[in-house]
């Protein structure tokens, strides 16, 4: 057992990653995160790529393997962690909302699909999105990209549901939104206890969804079986 910079023991550390312990609301990012180019950040993590396969003992002569390193990079780039990049953000644009619908709008069922932060392995699961107008309303297809561009980092899924909370009252400039996660954790499926049925639940509710009433309705409402023949 060693000590690291900030005195915590590796058995601390590891504790923390194998029960999916998050450290901060706010993404982890270095103050440089972006001071380089993703041309630039390619490149060096194809070379980091290319060590971890060639320290595994893989043959990188191979034709399977040779552009593996550059395709992973590639990935980690311009997919699984593009959400880092806060050029990547989708504009929140609202309109008036000008018809005066008045319930909670629900969109059910986007899709999540990130990267756990402490084993770098799929999170894979739903989410649900509610809000109450207080006079101006978002485009639905921003409510899956607000869920997607805070997918697409390392992760863990309490802060993930927070963020998307946190962005859709910023852009509507109010409390009364919701978001209910369900996913699968494949650090849990597929190593240490190997569960694979077991998923992970988590929720966060602002303002009127606070009320017990409200949150009920939520609840039901993503409860109901959609289904189109």
């Amino acid at each position: 057992m060693f000590e690291i910079k900030n005195g915590m023991s590796e058995e601390k550390i590891d504790d923390i990653g194998d029960n999916h312990v998050g450290s901060s609301a706010e993404t982890p990012l270095r103050a440089d995160a972006f001071d380089i180019s993703d041309t630039e950040k390619i490149e060096k993590i194809q070379e980091n790529v290319r060590e971890i396969l060639l320290t595994l003992g893989m043959d990188l002569t191979d034709d399977s393997l040779q552009g593996t390193p550059k395709r992973v990079a590639k990935t980690f780039v311009n997919e699984l962690f593009s959400g880092l990049n806060p050029a990547n953000k989708p504009r929140l644009s609202t309109f008036d909302n000008n018809y005066k619908y008045g319930e909670m709008l629900i969109e059910k069922n986007i899709v999540v699909y990130s990267t756990c932060e402490h084993h770098l392995l799929p999170i894979v699961g739903r989410a649900h999105v509610a809000y109450i107008s207080d006079g101006q309303v978002i485009g639905l297809s921003k409510m899956n990209r607000i869920v997607n561009y805070f997918a697409k980092r390392p992760q863990v899924q309490e802060r993930l549901t927070m963020q998307i909370v946190q962005a859709m009252q910023e852009a509507l400039g109010i409390q009364d939104v919701a978001c209910v996660i369900d996913a699968k954790h494949l650090c849990v499926n597929s190593r240490g206890i190997k569960d694979i049925d077991s998923s992970t639940v988590t929720s966060e509710f602002g303002g009127k969804f606070k009320d017990t009433n409200t949150k009920r309705e939520f609840l039901d409402y993503i409860n109901l079986k959609t289904t189109f023949e």
